[in-house]
């Protein structure tokens, strides 16, 4: 697909997007994910980001974050990637563990996953994410502590760290494969989060630790019920409009030929019923490890905070949800047991 193409779809979109929804407020983060977008050109992100700024006011130390696959970092590509604003790198690691990587198909090796993180720290990234699954499939005892420790040793800022799940429409969930059982999982787990506790890394979300001060703003954004614009193939969006509780999300064609003939138009939208808001809101607000205030839901959602109950109560009279200082939150055992909490607010 013609790079110049792409990147000429990608701000069209945008603009549309902009005075669709009436934008006018400035951002202050730019994920650039799905797929591996780091084959991009510098030339091709230069122009994106370029176009972007032309359309959208910039907040000062606005975050830019480029998703980038291991085997595609070359050190003076990066260089110039830094140089150009991105300011942050997520790269798909997954393990370091060379059999682990073959049995998930990545085609990286575990050799180059040590070398992006290395290329990363040369090319001047300050701050970047490793990201690292566990409850692999033949996973054995210590591997996935072994990966965490590999990690910790590149010094990144960030680590997310979650369990493999079998998404459908993929090749593992139709021919799964055997994982190991739960209580290895949660075993698995605890040891591993002790491990980033005590090397500074804080789980501020269920699935992400960071130094202090390095959390993914963007992600912070998404999980505290911020809006954002999702432009390109397959991109989501969420933007709250100016009628009270009129909150719509949005969907760009999956199929990058579909994307490319009208990026307006091969998508949807649609606006979250309002008895849909307060699952909608916990189930992203819990995964924080702050939680949120009624005030907060009030804001986000234009529903009074009684529309939380009895969900509130329950969880908090079961121990699954605490109350301090004015924050609601997940306690261990409710981060634990989430899909319990979030079923109380299923209408």
């Amino acid at each position: 697909m013609p790079e110049s193409a792409y990147i000429d779809a990608l701000l069209s979109d945008l603009s549309l997007d902009i005075e669709k929804y009436a934008i006018t407020r400035p951002i202050h983060s730019i994920f650039i994910g799905g797929g591996t977008p780091s084959l991009f050109s510098p030339e091709s992100v230069d122009r994106l980001i370029t176009g972007i700024r032309q359309r959208v006011t910039f907040e000062e130390n606005l975050e830019i974050t480029l998703e980038a696959n291991p085997g595609t970092f070359e050190s003076e590509k990066f260089k110039e990637f830094n140089t150009l604003g991105i300011n942050r790198l997520s790269i798909g690691v997954q393990s370091f563990n060379e059999d682990l990587l073959q049995r998930l198909g990545r085609v990286h090796s575990a050799q180059e996953a040590v070398k992006a993180a290395e290329i990363a720290h040369d090319a001047g990234f300050t701050n970047f994410n490793l990201d690292l699954m566990f409850g692999l499939p033949s996973a054995v005892s210590g591997d996935s502590e072994k990966d965490i420790a590999t990690a910790i040793a590149l010094q990144p800022t960030h680590i997310s760290f979650y369990q493999l799940t079998l998404e459908p429409n993929t090749l593992f969930h139709k021919y799964p494969p055997k994982l190991p059982d739960d209580e290895f999982i949660f075993t698995t787990q605890k040891h591993c989060q002790g491990l980033l506790a005590d090397n500074g890394y804080q789980q501020y979300e269920i699935s992400a630790y960071s130094q202090p001060g390095k959390e993914c703003r963007h992600n912070v954004n998404y999980w505290q019920f911020g809006d954002y614009l999702g432009i390109g193939a397959g991109a989501h969006g969420k933007i709250t409009e100016t009628l009270p509780n009129r909150i719509t999300r949005s969907s760009k064609a999956k199929s990058p030929e579909l994307y490319l003939q009208n990026p307006s138009q091969n998508g949807g939208s649609q606006a979250i019923a309002i008895y849909e808001l307060p699952l909608e809101f916990i189930m992203n607000q819990l995964r924080l490890r702050d939680g949120f205030t009624l005030n907060h839901y009030q804001n986000m959602t234009g529903l009074a905070a009684s529309t939380l109950q009895p969900g509130l109560s329950d969880c908090q009279q079961q121990g699954l949800i605490t109350l301090e200082n004015g924050y609601y939150a997940c306690t261990d055992k409710g981060w634990n047991f989430l899909d319990t909490v979030l079923g109380k607010f299923i209408v």
